[in-house]
């Protein structure tokens, strides 16, 4: 799997939303923001602007991992993780902790996931990091020098792999410019990209006006 850090970390803020704020759950683009953004439960802390989001929502949406979900009063989304790649709630749970945490020992991943899923002993907590790791969506990571646990990472990005340079804090986010197009695919795929964009500008200025 290779999503970048972005679109990891808006697939995270959606798994996590849905459980602790369901009422407001799908998300809006401003909500989503404000979740990848927000300075708690989150390693590393950064300030993500709309258009990364949404391009990272459109190239999820390709994959069919995240949904546009029409609201009534602005564009909101949704993931689709129990469709594809077909996890179950509590498999979810506890892949969003690493994903918006980073590496975490097994104490860490037991405490931070009661948030998301009340797991009911650690027999049924062993039992679904043991099912995310046979099927690749989680590694453990043996002890390191100067660590005393080994830690449990996500593997949704080969890009993301725990290794001397992730203790440090990743560069600010800045979007690449657009490559000029070099074939109708690249074309199609930047107009598709501009279309769902407009689409969600035109739905909040709907919500807003009250239409």
């Amino acid at each position: 799997m290779d999503l970048d850090a972005v679109e990891v970390r808006v697939l995270g803020c959606l798994i996590e939303k849905q459980r602790t704020t369901p009422d407001v759950y799908p998300l809006s683009l401003n909500s989503l923001r404000a979740a990848c953004n927000q300075s708690t439960n989150r390693e590393p802390v950064v300030a993500y602007d709309e258009e990364a989001i949404r391009d990272a929502l459109h190239r999820l949406g390709r994959r069919r991992w995240t949904r546009f979900a029409s609201g009534a009063r602005a564009a909101k989304y949704r993931h689709l993780l129990d469709e594809t790649p077909g996890l179950t709630v509590d498999e979810q749970a506890l892949l969003a902790v690493p994903m918006l945490r980073g590496p975490q020992t097994p104490g860490e991943l037991r405490q931070r996931v009661d948030r998301l899923y009340a797991f009911p002993d650690q027999a049924a907590f062993q039992a679904t990091l043991d099912r995310l790791i046979e099927r690749g969506f989680i590694a453990r990571h043996a002890r390191r020098p100067g660590q005393k646990e080994e830690r449990y990472a996500h593997r949704l990005s080969e890009d993301l792999d725990e290794g001397p340079a992730t203790t440090a804090a990743p560069a600010p986010f800045q979007p690449a410019p657009a490559p000029a197009p070099q074939s109708d695919v690249d074309r199609i795929d930047r107009l598709e990209r501009e279309l769902a964009a407009l689409a969600a500008q035109v739905a909040e200025l709907r919500a807003a006006a009250g239409l």
